[in-house]
Parts: structure tokens; sequence; C-alpha cells
């Protein structure tokens, strides 16, 4: 599946530690999800579906369902990072609750062509499982106590990216090394030359 020159395969993120955080990060620095074809890149891309998976029946209503999930998600990660609970945190807990209990599209294994067995599903998954596999990621984040002290926003410049550390030292400050960290390593090299020349 070709992606839109908007949207090249490599701006679909997949770094933040967990596919409820990856779906968070579809908005940064720019809405991503900005065609069917780009969903089901990032369906793909996520790991939701084993490679290959035909998405042909994805339709505009998915779009709508994965940004009104990813809405509801920002409410309950950015809410647990708050001091006090957001407004809106217990109505998106109840939503993520309920699309929690939609079973998750069953895979099974199969031959491949080189005779190894293979992840594939039964059929062409439906929106509400796949939502349901994202809602379920989250619930088990945000109610394991481990794994909720490992969540960090990125100290990068504006950059809103929420992520699980799992750093050695729990000491990792950006999103991504290559991304925000180098961008901050290039604005201090920026600064220290600009002082040296003053």
């Amino acid at each position: 599946m070709a992606l839109g020159t908007a949207t090249a395969a490599y701006e679909l993120r997949f770094d933040s530690g967990r596919i409820c955080l990856d779906l968070l990060a579809t908005t940064h620095p720019e809405e991503r999800f900005d065609s069917v074809e780009v969903l089901c890149a990032w369906i793909t891309g996520s790991g939701l579906v084993p490679p290959g998976t035909r998405l042909a029946h994805a339709d505009a209503s998915w779009l709508v369902a994965f940004r009104e999930l990813r809405g509801q998600l920002g409410q309950l990660v950015r809410g647990s990072l708050a001091p006090e609970p957001w407004p809106s945190y217990d109505r998106a807990l109840a939503r993520v609750n309920d699309l929690a209990r939609t079973a998750p599209p069953a895979p099974r294994a199969v031959r491949g062509e080189d005779g190894t067995l293979v992840r594939e599903l039964e059929r062409p998954p439906e929106c509400a499982a796949l939502l349901g596999a994202i809602a379920r990621d989250a619930v088990e984040l945000l109610t394991d106590p481990v794994a909720r002290a490992c969540l960090r926003e990125c100290a990068g410049d504006n950059c809103p990216i929420v992520y699980l550390d799992t750093s050695r030292g729990r000491r990792r400050r950006w999103c991504s090394s290559e991304v925000c960290g180098n961008r901050e390593r290039v604005a201090r090299h920026r600064r220290r030359a600009a002082l040296a020349r003053a």
C-alpha cells in the first residue's frame, strides 16, 4: 500500500513502548491520520495485524473511531501524569473500558512459504476488534503501577509525546534520541558556537 507524500511511512512512529501510546503520537507534529490509507499503514506498522492482512474494508468511519479513541486515551494518559485527574477523565475511562470489552482479532499460526509458522488472522479484522485491542493495552498500562510509573512526557521543545521509559536508571528524556534528542543536541551545539563567537 503506497502512502501519500504528506505522510511517508517513516513518519509513522512506533517507539513509545506501547501501542496505545503510539496511537497518541499520531497527532504530532501534525495530524497523521489524514486518510484511510495512512490509518491502514499505521494498523499494520503497529503490529495490530500481521503484515499482509487485508484491510480493504476500512473506510472513513474507521478514521473517526480511531481519532475518538486517541482523544480518550489522551485524557487518560495525560490525566494520569497530572496531579489531579482531568475533568473529562471519568467519561474517557468509561468509553475505553467499554471498548476493551470487545475481543481483539483472533490470531492463528499457519505455515509460511518456507515452512515456518507465521501469524495470520482468521478473517479481516473489524474496526471494533482493533479498537478493543488498543483499549485493552491502555487498561493494562494504566492499571499496572510499575508500568504507569514509567510514563514520561518528552522533554523536547514543543513535543507532547508520552512514552514508556524502560531505560536503565529511568533517565530517558526524549521520545526518540534520533528525533527530539538529536534536535536538542543540535540546538545545544548552536548555543555553544554562538557563545564562542561572541
